[in-house]
């Protein structure tokens, strides 16, 4: 990842007149990356006399709850006093974090997309981003959008600038977005930032036990229904899938992100390679997927799901019948292992 002295120029000039009006908007299921990186950017805004709004179209999960500043971000689903889309009306700029199409934010969209004279800015680390930002900060390189928030801070403030409280916010999102720093893309640049986060004052032993040790007992009757009943394994047994639909989640009590990291857990059995994970909404059915080394399930995601995402983590949507849409993911499955996308 590399942020060039022109990227930071434009930044700064952006910034130069003070009280200012942003607006800071993260995607839909709203997840680590995507609240931390917009706490963390919201506050080095406000220290330099802007007037910010977080906004996310639906509610983050409840195991964030403890992060400092979270209950200042406003969620547009259950904004009834029109908090959100006043502030998006009046933003002089909208800072778009941890998603790159500004369809992704759903049901926040059209009020986005209603503000044509507010310039915008993409803070982000996803593939293949769409165009009509006026500045794009867009590293796919790089393992989470709360690195490259932290990047873009050093080379414009310098670190000094990064408070406690942002340091906390900037690791969940690092820690959250490698799989407890497992993922792709762990360089030493990503490390040396931690080092700096340290000597800030967080605790890490406490944010992973905030984060990973705060589930419900539902949550955690849930993955054991997952893991026995639903886990099914096809290809040989290196492609896995899990399905819930809205009648299993609501015997045990389902929250917003209580589904969280269950379809990674395929990809401890040693001859996997590919994971799914089927969870049903109202109108359609949400696909996550994830895979491990060559396997690009992004390149699946985009061929059979409209999708997209990164190489090892990606998801889309189906349209149609938990039955169908599965029948339809093994099918592709096979085609794409015909093609030689499975090694």
């Amino acid at each position: 990842m590399k942020i060039t002295g022109e990227h930071i120029e434009k930044l700064r000039t952006l910034l130069a007149r003070p009280g200012q009006r942003f607006v800071i908007v993260s995607h839909t299921n709203p997840d680590g990356d995507a609240v931390g990186s917009s706490l963390a950017w919201a506050e080095i805004l406000r220290g330099m006399g802007h007037e910010v709004t977080c906004i996310v179209p639906n509610k983050y999960p409840y195991f964030l709850d403890w992060m400092e500043g979270i209950d200042e971000i406003v969620v547009f689903k259950t904004d009834t006093e029109g908090r959100a889309v006043r502030a998006i009306e009046e933003a002089d700029a909208i800072f778009c974090l941890d998603f790159n199409a500004v369809s992704r934010l759903e049901i926040l969209s059209e009020t986005i997309e209603a503000n044509t004279t507010a310039r915008r800015i993409l803070i982000d680390h996803h593939l293949s981003p769409d165009g009509g930002f006026d500045l794009a900060l867009s590293f796919p390189d790089s393992s989470s959008t709360c690195y490259v928030v932290y990047s873009v801070i050093e080379a414009l403030c310098g670190t000094e600038a990064i408070t406690r409280r942002m340091a906390e916010a900037l690791y969940v999102g690092m820690m959250t977005d490698t799989g407890n720093f497992a993922f792709s893309f762990l360089t030493p640049g990503l490390f040396r930032a931690v080092a700096v986060l340290v000597e800030r004052g967080i605790s890490i032993p406490t944010i992973h036990n905030n984060v990973y040790n705060a589930y419900t007992e539902g949550r955690a009757r849930l993955f054991g229904y997952a893991i026995n009943r639903k886990m099914e394994i096809i290809q040989d047994g290196t492609v896995a899938y899990m399905s819930l639909l809205e009648s299993e989640m609501r015997r045990f009590q389902f929250q917003q992100g209580d589904s969280e990291g269950f379809v990674n857990y395929a990809l401890t059995i040693k001859k996997m390679k590919m994971s799914a994970m089927f969870l049903a909404h109202r109108r359609f059915i949400r696909v996550s997927l994830r895979s491990r080394g060559d396997v690009d399930v992004n390149l699946f995601a985009r061929k059979y799901f409209n999708g997209g995402g990164h190489k090892n983590a990606a998801g889309g949507k189906s349209f149609v019948s938990m039955e169908e849409t599965i029948a339809h993911y093994i099918r592709s499955v096979k085609e794409f292992a015909e093609e030689g996308h499975l090694g």
